[in-house]
């Protein structure tokens, strides 16, 4: 790593934590979760927001494309919303005599999934491709998605009316999970007493340009990962697949979820190499949803905590 990147990452802090200072104005008493938000856009990621509704999860995608000056759109998932209406649709222009691409919400910097588990599967799957590869396939034309792309969805628990569980090869395409919660009785107090927040929305002033985004993520591949942090990485890996506490192990692809975290992580603090103490920031937000218990259906709580306590740092 050369000098100028160390001293570009060391100066980074103090911007990102304006951005979080803004969103914090909007989003009250949450600055965690919105430091692990960032760290997943950073990370070139898709953010998945899973809890009741109107704890703040679509008004945090808002704030997170205000303050950073993305484009946005919001897509409303039904149970009748169809693969076209995300991706868009070819339409016969009868004065050229071929038919031309619409455009569907996806093509966008940020896009909100709202409720995307109240969708049925096959469109659900419509995303699966524009969250992997940042482009759509559209009768056999491939339409490339403006860069940065970055999905957040929010889904509904599962035990709630109307929703279809999102399948295991979906939730894997989402680096990371996050619950919002309700918040403290004084963010409480203050949102209460406050202005809507959709007002203040309005008044937001972008605080970095997406160029500027685009620099920082590229910057994010450059942060160091000493052998010995590689080591605990696999040591994690390792354990998950041998432990009769889990009903299967991370997968290579969690291990690398890990890494492009953490490195985000490290950014965000203004350090130019990761510590053990970024692994263990980001696991639980990272793995969380790619870990089960046998015989469970969902996730038991503690395997994660379980999975820090038990791994040894080298």
């Amino acid at each position: 790593m050369t000098q100028a990147i160390i001293r570009e990452v060391g100066s980074l802090k103090d911007d990102i934590d304006a951005i979080v200072a803004s969103a914090s104005r909007i989003i009250l008493g949450k600055d965690h979760v919105i430091r692990l938000a960032l760290a997943c856009l950073l990370a070139r990621g898709h953010l998945l927001i899973e809890d009741i509704p109107g704890v703040g999860k679509t008004t945090l995608a808002h704030t997170l494309a205000a303050v950073l000056g993305l484009g946005f759109q919001r897509i409303q998932f039904t149970s009748d919303l169809l693969p076209a209406d995300i991706l868009g649709v070819s339409v016969y222009d009868r004065d050229s005599g071929s038919f031309r691409f619409h455009a569907g919400p996806v093509f966008t910097q940020l896009i909100l999934a709202d409720e995307v588990n109240r969708a049925t599967p096959r469109t659900q799957s419509a995303l699966l491709e524009a969250m992997e590869e940042r482009q759509v396939t559209i009768e056999g034309e491939t339409h490339p998605l403006p860069a940065p792309f970055f999905v957040i969805a929010t889904q509904n628990p599962s035990h709630q009316i109307g929703t279809f569980p999102l399948p295991e090869s979906q939730l894997d395409r989402f680096l990371m999970r996050l619950h919002l919660g309700y918040p403290d009785q004084a963010a409480e107090r203050a949102l209460l007493k406050g202005r809507d927040r959709r007002l203040l929305l309005k008044d937001q002033e972008p605080g970095i340009g997406f160029k500027r985004l685009l620099e920082i993520q590229a910057l994010v591949e450059h942060i160091h990962v000493a052998d010995a942090l590689l080591d605990y990485v696999q040591d994690l890996l390792s354990y998950t697949r041998n432990s009769p506490r889990y009903s299967y192990g991370l997968s290579p692809r969690a291990g690398l979820a890990i890494l492009s975290s953490s490195r985000a992580w490290a950014l965000m603090l203004g350090r130019s190499e990761v510590l053990p103490e970024d692994v263990q920031a980001v696991l639980p937000s990272v793995v969380g949803h790619r870990l089960h218990a046998p015989g469970e259906e969902m996730e038991q709580g503690g395997l994660v905590e379980d999975l820090i306590r038990q791994v040894p740092i080298p």
